[in-house]
């Protein structure tokens, strides 16, 4: 499988990684012998990135993945990498009450980790969203810190400014920024990604089936569980939702005539921006099940030219989604802002 590099100072990795958030939380129920099943499917493929969060079903997710490392083969574990966001803070009964940044707290988050997943270090370790009360550099230099006591092997960054990546950086080495990006969330192409380009700094662009909004399997009558996130997303509701798969609808076209599904288009898409942008891109793919993970393995077979990606644009111009990425309270916790 090809190879695509996190950044210049991050680790090498698989040029597509796995999201196994869903395998815990926010999507409905799962099914842990499969999702174990397709953690190991995926790393006999040649998928090395494995990334997760310590709040994802409150550790759930990452003794999870610790349970499919222990009982994969040994050459398997070994070339697996962990990417672990840390800080969101939650309750026993699932809510959620901010962000904590303090450099105590950083490695109290890595300790736990380190315990639940099973392993000696963590490969990428980041704050999942910015503390707004605690400085980038405090945060960033407590994981510098557990990178020089050989905890953790490189520092990232999630869902941040190109001005909070500038200062990140200044502090230590950052190998990789985790972000949103896909079809239908193209904010970070006008200052995050060039900025992130001339830093050499990689990007795992997670979101790029927009939580199966543009995989061309969410169907317009799907009723969602109470337990699935995506019933509060704005892009999930009413009419927007509509317009949304008639956009879905307009990029099965292009797939259809290329003979390959809509998703595999929209990861191949994703995929090309990387020698566009001049940045590394690693996207995430989120699957729970090892059908829609040889379906995503599938999209690096795909190859769009000047005149498929075009048409790509056509059908889902920069600007057509509607509704925003999240509900207004959590999109208030955004540094990023796109």
């Amino acid at each position: 499988m090809r190879t695509l590099k996190l950044g210049t100072t991050g680790p090498t990795t698989s040029a597509l990684g796995l999201g196994c958030m869903g395998m815990s939380a926010l999507y409905g129920e799962a099914d842990r012998a499969e999702s174990i099943a397709t953690i190991h499917a995926a790393l006999e493929a040649g998928v090395t990135l494995l990334d997760t969060g310590d709040f994802y079903a409150m550790g759930h997710n990452e003794l999870l993945i610790g349970e499919a490392l222990r009982t994969a083969p040994a050459a398997h574990r070994e070339q697996a990498l962990t990417s672990v966001k840390f800080g969101a803070l939650r309750d026993p009964d699932g809510g959620w009450s901010g962000y904590d940044g303090r450099p105590a707290a950083v490695k109290n988050f890595a300790a736990y980790s380190l315990q639940r997943l099973g392993v000696d270090h963590i490969d990428v370790y980041r704050i999942a969203r910015l503390d707004p009360d605690v400085p980038v550099e405090e945060t960033v230099g407590a994981i510098a810190d557990l990178v020089e006591k050989g905890h953790v092997r490189h520092i990232g960054l999630s869902e941040v400014s190109a001005e909070s990546l500038r200062r990140a950086a200044a502090v230590a080495p950052i190998s990789d920024l985790q972000i949103e990006y896909s079809l239908i969330s193209r904010g970070i192409e006008a200052e995050i990604l060039p900025t992130a380009a001339e830093l050499g700094i990689g990007v795992t662009a997670y979101g790029v089936l927009s939580r199966g909004l543009i995989s061309g399997h969410f169907e317009r009558d799907r009723q969602l569980a109470a337990n699935d996130f995506r019933g509060m997303s704005p892009r999930f509701q009413g009419d927007n939702l509509q317009r949304n798969l008639d956009l879905v609808d307009a990029l099965r076209k292009i797939a259809e005539s290329k003979g390959v599904s809509v998703a595999q288009t929209a990861i191949a898409w994703v995929l090309a921006q990387g020698p566009r942008s001049g940045a590394s891109i690693v996207p995430l793919v989120g699957a729970r099940r090892r059908d829609r993970l040889t379906e995503a393995l599938g999209a690096l077979d795909v190859t769009l030219d000047d005149a498929d990606l075009a048409a790509i644009e056509q059908a889902v111009p920069t600007d057509a989604v509607a509704g925003a990425r999240y509900p207004e309270s959590q999109m208030a916790h955004l540094d990023s802002e796109h």
